[in-house]
C-alpha cells in the first residue's frame, strides 16, 4: 500500500464515515491519518470507529494512525426567553453571569474568566465573527457594550475575546474525560483545542505521558505570539484557521499560516493545515478552483499534512473529497517547481538541535542527492530518527522502520514517511539485508537500486542516531 506523494492526509469521521466500506475507501483514496472530532458523537460512537480502524490495519496491513480531537473550552452565550434575538448596531447591549434567559437588551454568559480580562475598548465577537462588540464599562461580573456589527444572536452562539490570554486551562472537565478515553482507545495523537501558551501542553503532558504524542492546535493569536515556544514543546501542530480568522483580520490568516509552517519545518515538527480546505465538496461533488489552489499552496510551502472535516464528517462525498486532495497533492509534487521551492525554503537546524542525528540526516540528504537514491530507511524506536530525517525533506521517500506499532502509527502524519512495523535488528550487517528486503517487499526499491539506511548505535537504544549506511539492494 505504498502512496506515491509525500504530503499526508488527514480526515475526519463522522456520520458520512461511519460505516465500515466507506472507512475502507476513504483510507485506500488516501486517508494516512483518521481524526475523531470529541467535539461531536459519543463515547460509542468513538469506541465502535476506532474498532472499524483497527480492524481495517489488520485487513491491510499498514499502520494507521487515530487522532483524537479534543474539544477545549468553549466559551458560549446563555440563552434566550423568547428564541433568537436581533442586535442592532449603535445599541447597547449588556453580558453578565445572571443564568436568568437573555432579551434583546441582555445576555448570560458564564464565563467569570472573560470578565476578568476585560476593559473598556475591548471588543467581543459573537457567532464565529458575525456580531462585533466594544465594552464600554465592566466589572467583573457583567461588560455594558454597544454593538458594532449587529444582526441575529441565538442561544449558546460562540464568543471570543480577541488580543487577550485568557485565564483558562486548555483542558476542561469534558476535555479530561475525553482524554481518558482516547488514551484507553489508544489514540496515537491528541489535538488540545485553544492552545494559548507553552504551559497548556505541559500541563497535558503530564497526564498524557509518552501514551500519545500531542498536536497542538494554533487558533488564539495569543498562540501565535509564543509561537516558537508552543512549537518546541509540542510533538506537532496543527493551524486551525476556522478560529484563528474569527479573532484576527482573514487578511492576516495566508500570512501566518507560512509562518507557523516555517517555523514547523526549522524545528521539525510536523504541521497540519485544517480548516474550510475544500469546504464546497461538502455540498457539491468538486470543489471551487480556490480551494484546489489553496490545498496547493499548503503543499507547495512543505506542510506534512493537509486535514478534511466536515468534508469527510458530514458532507455528501468524503470518498470524492479526499480522492480530490489525493490529486492535487499528487499534481503538485510531480511539479518540477516543487522540488525547487522545497530546497529553497531549507533551513539548517537551530543551535539546539544541532547534534550527531541532525549531523547525519544532513549527510544523508546529500547522500541522497548525489547518489539518486530509490530510498531512505531509517531504524527507529522512538521515531526520532525519522522526524529528523523528514525534516530534510530529503528527494527520496522514508521508509520508517520500528518494532513499536505505536511510533509506526505516530510516524502516518509526517511528510515523506512511509512506516513499516517489523522486528528488530541487532548488527549493521542484519540492518542492511533488512533495509534491502524492506525496501523491495514495500516497493521503493528494484534490485540493482541504491538505498540509504540511518540508525542509531547501539541498536535499540532511542536518540542515538548516528550510522549512516549506503547499500546496493
Amino acid at each position: 500500500m505504498r502512496r506515491t506523494r509525500n504530503a499526508k492526509i488527514v480526515a475526519t469521521l463522522g456520520p458520512a464515515s461511519s460505516d465500515p466500506a466507506v472507512v475502507r475507501q476513504l483510507f485506500l483514496e488516501g486517508v494516512d491519518l483518521f481524526r475523531l472530532n470529541f467535539s461531536h458523537g459519543s463515547a460509542d460512537d468513538h469506541r465502535a470507529r476506532v474498532r472499524i480502524l483497527r480492524d481495517l490495519e489488520a485487513e491491510v496491513g499498514r499502520p494507521i494512525g487515530i487522532l483524537a480531537d479534543l474539544q477545549g473550552p468553549k466559551l458560549r452565550v446563555g440563552a434566550f426567553r423568547d428564541g433568537p434575538v436581533t442586535l442592532s448596531a449603535g445599541q447597547s447591549f449588556r453580558l453578565d453571569l445572571d443564568s436568568a434567559p437573555g432579551d434583546t437588551g441582555r445576555a448570560g454568559l458564564p464565563h467569570p474568566e472573560i470578565f476578568a480580562v476585560l476593559a473598556p475598548g475591548s471588543e467581543l465577537l459573537l457567532d464565529d465573527g458575525r456580531l462585533r462588540l466594544v465594552v464600554e464599562r465592566c466589572g467583573k461580573d457583567f461588560a455594558e457594550t454597544r454593538v458594532l456589527v449587529g444582526g441575529a444572536l441565538s442561544a449558546n452562539k460562540g464568543v471570543n475575546v480577541p488580543g487577550v490570554v485568557l485565564p483558562l486551562t486548555a483542558l476542561t472537565r469534558k476535555d479530561r474525560q475525553d482524554l481518558d478515553l482516547a488514551l484507553e482507545m489508544g489514540a496515537d495523537w491528541i489535538a488540545l483545542s485553544f492552545v494559548q501558551r507553552p504551559e497548556d501542553i505541559a500541563e497535558a503532558r503530564a497526564i498524557i505521558g509518552n501514551r500519545a504524542a500531542i498536536m497542538s492546535k494554533l487558533e488564539k493569536p495569543a498562540a501565535v505570539d509564543r509561537l516558537e515556544e508552543i512549537v518546541a514543546a509540542s510533538d506537532a501542530v496543527m493551524v486551525a484557521r476556522g478560529d484563528l480568522g474569527v479573532e484576527l483580520p482573514a487578511e492576516r490568516v495566508p500570512a501566518l499560516q507560512k509562518r507557523i509552517v516555517r517555523s514547523c519545518r526549522r524545528l521539525g515538527k510536523p504541521v497540519v493545515i485544517a480548516t474550510q480546505m475544500l469546504e464546497s465538496m461538502v455540498e457539491r461533488p468538486v470543489p471551487t478552483r480556490a480551494e484546489a489552489s489553496d490545498v496547493a499552496t499548503a503543499i507547495y510551502d512543505g506542510a506534512d499534512a493537509v486535514m478534511l472535516s466536515a468534508e469527510s464528517a458530514s458532507g455528501k462525498f468524503p470518498v470524492a473529497a479526499v480522492g480530490m486532495m489525493n490529486r492535487i497533492i499528487e499534481q503538485v509534487e510531480a511539479d518540477p517547481l516543487y522540488r525547487q521551492l522545497i530546497d529553497a525554503s531549507y533551513e539548517s537546524p537551530p543551535a539546539g538541535q544541532l547534534d550527531t542525528g541532525a549531523a547525519v540526516c544532513g549527510a544523508m540528504r546529500r547522500v541522497v542527492s548525489l547518489l539518486h537514491a530509490a530510498a531512505i530507511v531509517c531504524y527507529t524506536r522512538s521515531g526520532h530518527t525519522s522526524l529528523v530525517a523528514a525534516r530534510e525533506r530529503p528527494e527520496s521517500p522514508v521508509l520508517s522502520v520500528t518494532p513499536i506499532l505505536a511510533t509506526a502509527r505516530r510516524m502516518a502524519v509526517v511528510w515523506g514517511v512511509h512506516s513499516v512495523h517489523a522486528a528488530d535488528v541487532s548488527d549493521v550487517t542484519e540492518m542492511t539485508a533488512v533495509a534491502c528486503e524492506v525496501a523491495v517487499r514495500e516497493k521503493f526499491a528494484q534490485r540493482g537500486q541504491t538505498i540509504v539506511a540511518v540508525a542509531g548505535m547501539p541498536f535499540g537504544v532511542p536518540g542515538t542516531t548516528n550510522l549512516l549506511r549506503v547499500a546496493t539492494v
